[in-house]
């Protein structure tokens, strides 16, 4: 059975998001003066004793107000709570019951959720209780008087939470998920894509630049594998964002690329590979993630037989220090070839954790050499490669022995990393190559040796 889940539900700037960071010991959900920060559901792990739950925090509720994005929030808050075993109903004490707090009540009523309303910013507990009482006239039981910045309350607040779940907490018996983080510029497709994956509106999806704030982790099975999929902020140029709500949600895409497994960057069939996006491209290989370049709106390409290779071979001289990432050419909004993208990561994900023997990696080194043989320098010096051998995974790196680096220019060292891939695959993913020579062998030794007498 999954994790209870627990969704959080209140009005703009009542505190929401600083109480997921309380509950879930982190930094994730975006908290910031400006109302409407949050818009899309977004979960996290929590765990209070020995229970361990999921908090889904929604966008801020307006019932009088149909204007930008408001619709969609509440669409969100209502999937939210169709899955939660209990809603947190999170009010202002400081400001009081306020008529959008009633008219929250009156939806979770007919929502006949499991509720418990929680009233924020109560930092003395004596207050607390006074500034509590007036949400009785909620009707949805007991006020509970807390702080979220700084916890007071949130203990008793939590084992009433516990009451409310199964008897049993069984973890998903796939172990830990793979991680696919959903990578592009603004209104490329993103949140459109995650939603024909999952088949259901996970995320909202606006023409307007900047709707998704937040990372949105999404968990599915596909393929035969547990998958946590990652949906991220569009990153724009740095010198286009200010300070706020889309200065932290980049900084979590950033985060999000780091921690993935894969990565999807998404590219706008219709307009190309942008600039944007090839420096998206090398924060990618940077930080060593496998990737898969998935071309967005192909729908909307008028084309003939010919049309995919030639756009291909347009696409890839633009991305060209991706050469090694398969690329599929897909549509959000008719789920062509979305299916696809999973059986296609998998493979990525596996060559990107992939080890090969060393005796493997010297007979591809042989057969290299015997086509090849490294440069010459004016004055007679040849570089010799000796052996090489992987020395880690994720992604695969390999240490070449040579007599000295500087003898092989970048021209042989491409070379010899393409030769590495025909001979041993590794398609999907970016290859680490680590030259030394005899001084710093030498050097590393030495090192080792006057460790020892220490030691001693």
């Amino acid at each position: 059975m999954a994790r209870p889940i627990v969704a959080i539900i209140g009005r703009p700037n009542v505190g929401k998001s600083t109480l997921i960071n309380r509950l879930c010991r982190s930094r994730e959900a975006i908290v910031h003066d400006q109302p409407g920060v949050t818009r899309d559901r977004t979960y996290q792990d929590g765990f209070w004793g020995e229970r361990e739950f999921k908090v889904v925090d929604t966008g801020g509720l307006v019932f009088d107000d149909d204007s930008e994005f408001l619709p969609d929030i509440r669409e969100q808050a209502n999937l939210a709570l169709a899955e939660a075993s209990v809603a947190l109903f999170i009010v202002d004490g400081q400001e009081g019951l306020t008529a959008a707090d009633e008219a929250i009540a009156e939806w979770l009523r007919h929502h006949h959720c499991q509720s418990l309303v929680a009233v924020n910013k109560c930092e003395s507990p004596q207050q607390g209780l006074a500034m509590a009482a007036e949400f009785w006239s909620l009707g949805l039981g007991e006020p509970y008087p807390i702080s979220a910045i700084h916890g007071v309350g949130t203990g008793d607040l939590l084992d009433k939470v516990l009451s409310f779940f199964p008897s049993k907490n069984v973890e998903s018996e796939h172990g830990e998920p793979v991680q696919l983080a959903i990578i592009g510029r603004p209104n490329v497709g993103k949140s459109s894509l995650l939603n024909a994956i999952c088949g259901e509106t996970r995320a909202i999806v606006s023409p307007i630049r900047g709707t998704t704030r937040d990372t949105i982790d999404t968990n599915l099975e596909r393929a035969g594998s547990h998958w946590k999929l990652v949906d991220t902020a569009g990153i724009r140029r740095r010198r286009s964002v200010t300070y706020g709500p889309e200065f932290f949600g980049i900084n979590r895409s950033f985060k999000a690329i780091e921690r993935s497994d894969i990565c999807v960057l998404v590219i706008d069939a219709l307009d190309g590979v942008t600039e944007q996006d090839q420096r998206l491209a090398g924060r990618i290989e940077q930080d060593g993630r496998a990737c898969l370049v998935v071309v967005n709106k192909w729908d909307a390409v008028e084309k003939d037989s010919y049309t995919m290779s030639i756009m291909e071979k347009e696409l890839r001289s633009k991305l060209y220090f991706l050469d090694w990432a398969t690329m599929i050419f897909v549509s959000a909004l008719t789920g062509q070839r979305v299916e696809s993208i999973f059986s296609l990561a998998s493979l990525a994900v596996e060559q990107h954790r992939r080890r090969v023997s060393t005796s493997v990696v010297n007979e591809v080194l042989k057969e290299a050499l015997s086509w090849r043989s490294p440069p010459t320098t004016r004055g007679g010096r040849q570089g010799r490669l000796y052996y090489g051998t992987q020395v880690a995974s994720q992604p695969p790196s390999f240490t070449l022995f040579v007599n000295e680096p500087k003898l092989f220019g970048d021209t042989y060292r491409r070379y010899v990393e393409r030769q590495l891939r025909e001979g041993l695959g590794f398609e999907g993913t970016p290859l680490k190559l680590f030259w030394r020579g005899k001084q710093q062998r030498a050097a590393e030794r030495e090192l080792a040796r006057q460790q020892n007498i220490k030691t001693d």
